[in-house]
This record gives structure tokens, C-alpha cells and sequence, in this order.
């Protein structure tokens, strides 16, 4: 049940335990890619979810804007502060839990969002009445989560499975010639890098080349195999607070 286009009135009948939050980003992802890639894939992956899930699973309108500074030199890019973004799942999921789906998985699309979604949904279960989980599609992908970079061939796959009219393939090229082929300015262990255009010209982090729909295809299967077994442990989990 997408809440988006579903009347209030069906949304009290749901018999749904369980909801899905979207969270992405609106930040560059190159010149072949839309600013919307992130959330655009996290909404891919809760709808796909949704719909093989063996019980209903309310779907929430995407959080589209997230952690995104690094990303500032790139026109288009929008961002909030970390302490924002938290006070802003944290009252979504309070939103949902007031409406008796007090168990919620955020499916993330960013990775800029990563630790900030950790510690709210850690804050989340030891105070509120709800308990929520983060989950990272690009992390539960089997060995494809290693190849992740920026509007690389992960990124781009999916969107060119589930959103094919977004993705510039006349533009591949010129996205692969511009990019970088490692996150960040290394010494050691440690990345003297603070935004993203010190280390690619053009936003993009990994060889968009190597995407297809054929790979976004077993990306979105994958990811979505994964959710739907969280979703499995995350409906037995007792919502209140644990403090």
C-alpha cells in the first residue's frame, strides 16, 4: 500500500504490521544519471519489496533529501544538516507509529545517510514507541557491493532497469572519461577529501560502462529478497521505548 495514492480511509483498513520508509538524496550523480538517483532506487527497492512480501507492507513517500554536502560544487545538489535529517525520520517514523505501523525499515539509497540513519533508529527503539531498522539496498547485494562507487555501473544499473528514461546513454563516455576510479584522496587509511569534485571531475566515482538493465535486474531481486527477510525479523520485534 503506497500511502501516496491511497485514500485515509483504506490506509485505517490496512491490516499491514509493517512499513517501508524511502530515504535517498537529491545530489549529482554525473552528467548521465538524474540528481534523483538515490531516491528514485530506494523507492525501486521498497516498492519491489512491498509487492512480493507476503503481507501487506505500507510504502511511505520518499524522504528526498538527505546528508549530501560533499556533494555542494555540483549544481542541482541539495543537503540538510545531520541533526535535521534525524529529527526528520525520527517524526516520520512517529507518524507512522501513531497510525498502529509502529515497526519500520528505512531503505536507504545513500550513503551519506548511513550513519546518521544508524543512530536515529538506535534512538528510535530506546524511545519511542516504534522500532526501526536501517537497510542500505546497495549493501545487500551479494558480491556487487563491492563494486559500489558514484553513478557507477551499481547506481546506473538499477536505473536503467527501473527507470530507464532517466539514464543519458549517449552520455556513458563522457561520465566514465570525467570520473574517478576510487572514493576519496588516500594517504594510508586516511582521506584527505572532504566533497567530491577534489577527487572527480565530474561527480562520478566507477565506470558507468559496465551497467545494464540485465545487472539492475538481479541488483533490484537481490535487494529486494534481502528486505522482505528483514522485514520477516522486524515484524516480531517489540515497539516501546527501552530506555
Amino acid at each position: 500500500m503506497n500511502l501516496e495514492t491511497t485514500t485515509w480511509t483504506d490506509a485505517e483498513a490496512s491490516e499491514a504490521a509493517v512499513a517501508l520508509l524511502p530515504v535517498g538524496s537529491t545530489e549529482q550523480h554525473g552528467p548521465h544519471a538524474p540528481l534523483g538517483t538515490d531516491t528514485l532506487d530506494a523507492e525501486a527497492v521498497a516498492e519491489a519489496a512491498a509487492e512480493r512480501y507476503v503481507d501487506p507492507v505500507v510504502v511511505a513517500p520518499a524522504i528526498p533529501v538527505g546528508i549530501a554536502e560533499e556533494h555542494r560544487r555540483f549544481s542541482g545538489t541539495l543537503w540538510t544538516t545531520e541533526s535535521t535529517f534525524r529529527a526528520y525520520v525520527r517524526d516520520v517514523v512517529g507518524s507512522l507509529a501513531a497510525h498502529g505501523w509502529n515497526r519500520v525499515v528505512v531503505v536507504n539509497g545513500h550513503g551519506g545517510n548511513v550513519a546518521a540513519l544508524t543512530e536515529v533508529c538506535a534512538r528510535i527503539i530506546r524511545h519511542d514507541d516504534a522500532y526501526a531498522a536501517p537497510f542500505t539496498w546497495f549493501d545487500e547485494v551479494g558480491e556487487h557491493s563491492s563494486e559500489m562507487g558514484h553513478a557507477g555501473p551499481l547506481e546506473t544499473s538499477l536505473l536503467r532497469h527501473t527507470n530507464p528514461e532517466t539514464v543519458h546513454e549517449d552520455r556513458l563516455d563522457a561520465a566514465a572519461e570525467g570520473g574517478s576510479d576510487r572514493w576519496g584522496d588516500w594517504q594510508g587509511r586516511v582521506n584527505l577529501a572532504v566533497d567530491s569534485h577534489e577527487f572527480t571531475e565530474n561527480g562520478v566515482v566507477g565506470d558507468p560502462r559496465e551497467s545494464s538493465a540485465e545487472l539492475g535486474e538481479e541488483l533490484l531481486d537481490r535487494s529486494a529478497e534481502a528486505l522482505c527477510a528483514l522485514l520477516d525479523e522486524v515484524r516480531e520485534r517489540d515497539p516501546g521505548p527501552r530506555a
